[in-house]
């Protein structure tokens, strides 16, 4: 009776899963076929399970803009420069925090939660950057929030359930010291959260515009999602002219949904590629470091 039970609850359970799993991936999928289908089609609500009319007008009218290559490199530079520095900060602060032996760690440890609630503002930020002449240059895109008190506390708390303080003496006994430690010990048993890490500063960059659109005027210092903007705004306002009738009005109101998904796909791609690849860090370092502690 038992197993009986325990089988239905288990249907249950994946049937309830499924459910979310629908609702959760229907409106990406419905955005990719969109994309793809005859703007008519869309408009008329003939798009649901399959693409309509296939046409690739969108991605013709959006691959056309010379930017956007131009913003992919940058948006690329930009993840893989926050991605280095961000790591370089984030890891060995969040371990050191971790250590019990780090005289003022609780100390440290309280400001960072403080700042997490309380900052400056957008205008002190702004005045402080442009002081150190980091206006129109790519570092400030790179520098700015690419290390958070978040990330810091989830890898502190990684690093204190996984790294026993009998794995450290055991090594000063064979005349390790903190910093080989860390590099030949701490970090090897650490992929879990470095992937997790690295995850987080990635997307987060790949998707920032704000930062880009306050401390920078020139365009070839434009990400990615700064480009794609501009261009939902061109495609928006495709003007029309008195001669035309109301089916090209009509079309070009639709051409400019179509745009719309088009740069949905275009902007979220590519870092949807790269997640199956630590997908198995994920959730394990995800997990670990923030049930434990």
């Amino acid at each position: 009776m038992n197993k009986k039970a325990d089988r239905i609850l288990e249907l249950f359970f994946i049937l309830i899963s499924v459910f979310v799993l629908v609702i959760c991936a229907y409106p990406i999928y419905f955005v990719l076929i969109a994309s793809v289908s005859a703007p008519e089609q869309v408009a008329a609500g003939n798009v649901v399970l399959l693409p309509k009319d296939i046409t690739l007008s969108a991605y013709q009218y959006i691959m056309k803009e010379k930017r956007l290559w131009m913003g992919y490199r940058n948006t690329i530079f930009y993840t893989i420069g926050s991605v280095i520095f961000g790591m370089a900060l984030t890891i060995p602060s969040a371990y050191a925090l971790s250590r019990k032996d780090l005289l003022g760690r609780n100390a440290v440890m309280k400001f960072l939660t403080f700042l997490m609630f309380f900052q400056g503002g957008l205008i002190p930020t702004y005045l402080v950057v442009s002081k150190i002449h980091l206006l129109n240059t790519p570092w400030i895109l790179i520098i700015l929030n690419c290390i958070t008190v978040s990330n810091i506390i989830v890898a502190r708390t990684f690093f204190m359930g996984n790294v026993p303080d009998e794995l450290l003496e055991a090594a000063r006994l064979d005349g390790c010291g903190n910093v080989k430690f860390f590099f030949s010990v701490v970090i090897p048993l650490s992929k879990t959260i470095l992937a997790v890490m690295i995850l987080y500063i990635a997307v987060w960059q790949w998707n920032s515009y704000f930062n880009a659109l306050i401390y920078t005027t020139n365009s070839k210092l434009q990400p990615l999602q700064l480009v794609l903007r501009d261009i939902l705004i061109q495609g928006q306002n495709l003007t029309t002219t008195d001669e035309m009738d109301a089916d090209a009005v009509k079309y070009l109101m639709e051409i400019s949904q179509m745009i719309k998904y088009g740069v949905i796909v275009v902007a979220t791609v590519p870092i949807i590629c790269a997640y199956p690849f630590i997908q198995k860090y994920f959730e394990k370092g995800v997990l670990i470091g923030s049930i434990k502690g």
